[in-house]
């Protein structure tokens, strides 16, 4: 329990422990009854007075501090010490449960808090130093033992080890890095001790603009937030009005109407009319809303788009590094007249000075040092493949377009994928088939959006109409659109923005980079594997930190249970008020009866705001 929670509990239970001795103790006296009341009322209210002086003097009249006060010292007036002391009392119990709510939904986003590093090692000439890590430079080498945090972005110089990583991705499995591999702030050391040169300064590094992210979320509201601001900014003076008359008009118009009686109900109907439930629940549902989403791994920049994700009706893919792993990959090795080492072998040397995505996947397939003497001359020819002389032999690695231009006679295959034709001395060698392979997770995500009421999954991609159609096809994407350039897909998606309900959204889901018009374009954009992608931080109102395209899924699941519980809540909370306010004011409801339902209208709405903590995504 935090320090103003522990105060508050004082208060409470210092404030009962004086009207328990007022019932105890038997004074002839009322004055000693009455000033037991008056010190109970000043120990547990008197906060709350000065809140509302403080808020008239800034022009904030008309909030629940002032009704209170209004409500409590009006009750004094009238000689009813005990209803005064006992509404501010169940008030403050009201806003335990808020602060206690507050906390426990904090507590949900604590973990994404405690990435920030405490400290860096670095290496410098006076020797090893802790500092900082503001002041740590580019370019300088840190070092990271066993258990501590990586304070900032680089590059592993020395050593290797586990990363754990389940602050930034939600996920709890360990990943291997070693000499090369980039290494990012906010992960925990498992093992070794690593050397890491400093490739980004704190404030922008990954940790930062994550903390920095989620430190701001709350500052771009909901609709549902927006119009709660505004309801009770017209409900509150217009209740005071209304109990205003309600205290005059009746004494002066209706018969034996004695003013006491009149006044007393305005003041239940004060009490009651207080909008708490309502201005404390609903950015709590959102709050804790973000909250489950980053322990999910999820980054979602302010409650405007969460309760945006709800109404998503159209989901827009990427296909490269979004609903494949987009990294090219050797399939298959298909020789002819040759063993498949031979093949790859020439395949890979003659490939060895080319910087091609399809070099680098065949060189990571062969796995072995290229003497690069023994390839004497290389020719790139553009847009067909490359011939080579390795060990004295003319090699030829393309497609079918090098092979016409060469008169081979070869073998057509209609595999799928980026298919490789090998050539070694005019003889016609076989095949080596690349290719980007679907995630696992895709299949869930299309089966999730599709459960969570998605109407359309559309694709859009710039890959070649056979790989794009297998892979929609595997997938069971309704639609797609192949071997687009940028502008084809802003045109495409500005199509799909136009077919779409007027109440519905459409989420584009890309790498950040890429695909910045698009995803500027779409009502949600939600980059996928931005884990230290500067872009795709910038650019997306969504950031998923791990490549899971499930976890959009989650995110409008997640999104849609939060919508659920802030209509539940105001619909719920509207209600109450308006029986009771009806009450209040035909004489039928206390102002003790006000009081319970004012807190526990709040007390309920604060415990219904805090399910979204415990959500469960859709397996």
């Amino acid at each position: 329990m935090s320090r103003k929670s522990s105060r508050q509990l004082i208060k409470i239970i210092v404030s009962l422990l004086l009207v328990a001795i007022s019932f105890v103790l038997k004074f002839d006296i009322e004055i000693f009854h009455n000033i037991l009341y008056v010190i109970a009322y000043m120990v547990v209210g008197y906060d709350i007075v000065f809140k509302a002086v403080r808020n008239i003097f800034r022009g904030k009249v008309f909030d629940e501090n002032f009704l209170m006060t209004v409500a409590t010292i009006g009750a004094f007036c009238i000689g009813e010490l005990q209803e005064a002391v006992a509404v501010m009392l169940f008030y403050q119990v009201g806003e335990l449960f808020q602060s206690y709510a507050v906390e426990k939904s904090r507590k949900s986003v604590s973990s994404l808090m405690d990435i920030r590093p405490d400290y860096a090692n670095v290496y410098r000439e006076e020797g090893t130093c802790r500092v900082d890590p503001d002041e740590v430079r580019i370019g300088e080498i840190i070092f990271v033992k066993p258990g501590e945090k990586v304070p900032l972005d680089g590059i592993i110089v020395k050593g290797d080890s586990m990363l754990n990583t389940v602050a930034l991705t939600g996920e709890a499995v360990l990943r291997k890095v070693m000499v090369g591999d980039e290494v990012l702030s906010g992960c925990i050391n498992c093992e070794g001790i690593l050397k890491i040169k400093v490739s980004k300064a704190f404030e922008e590094s990954t940790v930062s603009k994550i903390l920095d992210l989620v430190e701001n979320a709350g500052s771009r509201k909901s609709k549902s937030e927006n119009f709660i601001g505004k309801f009770a900014r017209v409900y509150t003076p217009i209740v005071v009005i209304v109990a205003i008359l309600l205290a005059i008009i009746p004494p002066l118009v209706v018969k034996d109407a004695l003013f006491r009686d009149w006044f007393y109900r305005a003041l239940s109907f004060l009490v009651v009319s207080c909008p708490c439930a309502l201005v404390i629940s609903i950015p709590l549902s959102f709050f804790g809303g973000i909250g489950t989403a980053s322990k999910m791994g999820v980054l979602i920049k302010g409650s405007n788009y969460l309760e945006a994700l709800a109404s998503t009706e159209v989901v827009v893919c990427d296909k490269t590094g979004t609903l494949t792993e987009g990294v090219f990959k050797v399939q298959e090795i298909n020789p002819i007249g040759c063993s498949q080492g031979d093949l790859l072998r020439y395949a890979s040397m003659a490939e060895s000075f080319s910087t091609h995505p399809i070099a680098l996947s065949l060189r990571q397939a062969y796995d072995k040092e290229i003497d690069e003497k023994t390839v004497t001359e290389t020719q790139e020819i553009s847009g067909k493949g490359i011939r080579s002389v390795v060990d004295g032999k003319i090699v030829l690695v393309g497609n079918e377009k090098l092979m016409e231009e060469y008169n081979i006679t070869f073998e057509k295959s209609e595999q799928v994928g980026t298919l490789l034709y090998v050539v070694i001395d005019e003889s016609f060698s076989g095949t080596i088939l690349i290719a980007d392979r679907i995630k696992e997770d895709s299949y869930k995500a299309i089966q999730l959006f599709k459960g969570n009421n998605v109407e359309k999954v559309v694709m859009l991609t710039g890959d070649h109409e056979n790989i794009s159609a297998s892979i929609a096809n595997a997938l069971q994407i309704d639609e797609y659109h192949a071997e687009l350039l940028p502008q084809d897909k802003v045109f495409y998606l500005e199509k799909l923005m136009t077919e779409k309900s007027s109440t519905g959204k459409l989420v584009f889901i890309g790498d950040g980079i890429n695909d910045a018009p698009v995803l500027a374009l779409s009502d949600i954009g939600v980059a996928m594997g931005g884990l230290g992608s500067d872009a795709a931080i910038e650019a997306a109102d969504v950031v998923i930190m791990t490549d899971e395209p499930s976890k959009v899924a989650d995110s409008i699941q997640l999104s849609k249970k939060t919508m659920r519980i802030v209509r539940q809540n105001i619909v719920f909370a509207i209600a109450v008020k308006i029986g009771v306010l009806i009450l209040s004011a035909f004489g039928f409801a206390s102002m003790w009866t006000a009081v319970f339902a004012d807190v526990g209208v709040s007390v309920l709405a604060i415990m219904n705001a805090l399910r979204i903590l415990r959500m469960k995504v859709m397996k």
